[in-house]
């Protein structure tokens, strides 16, 4: 279980275009700020990971991936013990990817890529199959799906102070006119800089919210009643009709298509 500095250290003596390392993580193992020289594809066997930084927060599930482009500070925090695949890219061997973190899908085809690139030895033959691979591999990026589950925080400092708090305690009844009088505010003003501070209108922040902090629960097995009552929905099938909209299948399909569980 390596240190940011010790695998910073290693990387800057590989001299290789895509480096691979696999690396087990404890339930609530926290790696505090850092940042790479390299871009940074993050892979997550087990376990959920989420990602923090200045600017907001990405939570990764069992199956997923999490892109972090070069020189982006971030925190990392295991929720559940995680085993982590981990693809790192010199900046001018890929293109086109975002310049802000991602959560995106892996494909059979991508995850099997990445098994078989942290068996690759760090000094390999980039003339040979191992170079053909990571080759492949960084081709193979551009292609994987982008997720909604990340969440902007604004730079508005008071804003950014309620965002984080809501985070923490999130409700599914939080209302503009509450926020704005908090703030000190008008409903107008208030919904421009909503909007303005972090990309989306307040219901869709306010959802996407609610998911970012549900998914770590569910992933960890808690019943979707349990979950849905306590972000202040009316009953489970709202929560489950508001996840479907965001990912596309209900909770309990979308951790059995990754390999895990959620329970009603």
């Amino acid at each position: 279980m390596a240190s940011p500095g010790l695998v910073e250290a290693f990387l800057g003596r590989v001299a290789r275009p895509v480096v691979a390392l696999a690396t087990d993580y404890a339930d609530r193992h926290a790696i505090p700020p850092h940042h790479h020289r390299r871009h940074q594809l993050l892979n997550g066997i087990c376990g959920v990971v989420m990602v923090t930084t200045p600017q907001g927060a990405w939570v990764m599930p069992p199956q997923h991936g999490l892109w972090i482009p070069a020189g982006v500070v971030h925190t990392v925090r295991m929720l559940g013990d995680v085993k982590m695949r981990s693809l790192y890219f010199e900046p001018d061997a890929i293109v086109g990817l975002p310049a802000h973190c991602q959560v995106v899908g892996i494909s059979p085809f991508m995850r099997s890529l990445i098994i078989e690139a942290v068996h690759v030895p760090a000094d390999y033959d980039v003339a040979g199959r191992a170079g053909a691979l990571m080759a492949l591999i960084a081709h193979e990026i551009g292609r994987l799906p982008q997720l909604p589950l990340s969440l902007s925080f604004p730079a508005h400092k008071a804003l950014a102070r309620r965002c984080h708090g809501f985070l923490r305690r999130p409700s599914a009844h939080a209302t503009i006119a509450a926020w704005s009088d908090a703030l000190g505010l008008s409903r107008r003003s208030f919904t421009r800089l909503f909007r303005r501070e972090t990309g989306l209108s307040f219901a869709a922040w306010r959802q996407q919210a609610c998911v970012v902090a549900a998914l770590p629960r569910l992933a960890a097995g808690e019943a979707v009643t349990t979950i849905a009552l306590d972000l202040g929905y009316d009953n489970p099938a709202a929560f489950t009709a508001m996840f479907n909209r965001l990912l596309g299948a209900s909770p309990r399909a979308y951790f059995a298509r990754h390999g895990e569980s959620a329970t009603t």
